[in-house]
């Protein structure tokens, strides 16, 4: 089963019934001198998507970001515009850091900036009460990722940088457990370790991010792998099933056993 809308557009009505969601890997500066570090959130066991694993910061596109995204991005297709601001909101949600505007903002700001957030549930509100404009296009659009069932996060991925190893986060305790910083190299230890459960996706990404040595080196990448949505599918080999992905998204690790692959 193949579904070839490209990735600016929702899925066609004759495919699963999906969620359009958004999550964004944050780089910052590592403080001892290497490749970037990455935020990563572990979810709640209860939560019913990837229950306990650790995946980036990001959730479903709710109508109010729609109705933002069309007001402040009126010029970029309406699904990737409403992706980002998903992302930028839910990462304040999640984590208590404010990403992609064009003032600073204080870490005492943003503690309040998450408090309204929580209570109303809009960005745009907040945006207004503090008076920030948002740069959108600090976010890159890096992946998208959809399995083919019904109810499936038809998720956008977005990039973006800090470049500052200084901030302040504290976790939301509803949805999540922990927050932490680490190189994808090292997250990527940790989950062959046991010490963090990583979904396949989640995987795929920190492989491909792991090759990054820094900001720049992403972006380029990114520019040389036009993004298209990546549909999961199974493959019978002579080990067994594996759950693998198209040879053509910029990605170095294609696929996996199912037996050890997390779905979600």
């Amino acid at each position: 089963m193949s579904f070839s809308a490209p990735s600016d557009q929702p899925m066609p009505a004759d495919g699963p019934a999906v969620v359009p969601a958004a999550t964004v890997v944050i780089f910052r500066r590592s403080a001892e001198g290497g490749p970037p570090d990455v935020l990563m959130v572990q979810r709640a066991k209860k939560m019913r998507f990837a229950g306990g694993a650790a995946v980036f910061p990001g959730g479903r596109v709710d109508p109010a970001d729609y109705e933002l995204a069309r007001r402040l991005l009126p010029e970029e297709a309406l699904e990737i515009a409403a992706a980002r601001i998903a992302a930028i909101r839910e990462t304040l949600e999640e984590t208590g850091l404010m990403i992609a505007t064009r003032q600073p903002v204080g870490a005492a700001e943003a503690v309040a900036a998450r408090a309204l957030l929580l209570e109303t549930g809009r960005l745009d509100t907040v945006l207004e009460r503090f008076g920030w404009a948002l740069d959108p296009g600090a976010l890159t659009f890096f992946a998208h990722w959809c399995p083919l069932w019904d109810k499936a996060f038809d998720t956008r991925f977005f990039v973006t940088d800090l470049g500052t190893g200084a901030v302040d986060i504290a976790v939301d305790a509803t949805e999540n457990t922990r927050l932490f910083w680490a190189s994808a190299a090292k997250a990527l230890a940790m989950a062959d370790r046991g010490e963090i459960s990583v979904i396949f996706p989640t995987r795929r990404n920190l492989e491909r991010l792991a090759q990054y040595a820094d900001h720049a080196d992403a972006l380029a990448d990114i520019a040389a792998h036009p993004v298209a949505r990546i549909h999961p599918s199974l493959e019978d080999r002579d080990d067994g099933e594996w759950l693998v992905i198209a040879g053509s998204h910029g990605y170095p690790v294609l696929g996996q056993p199912k037996a050890t692959a997390r779905r979600g």
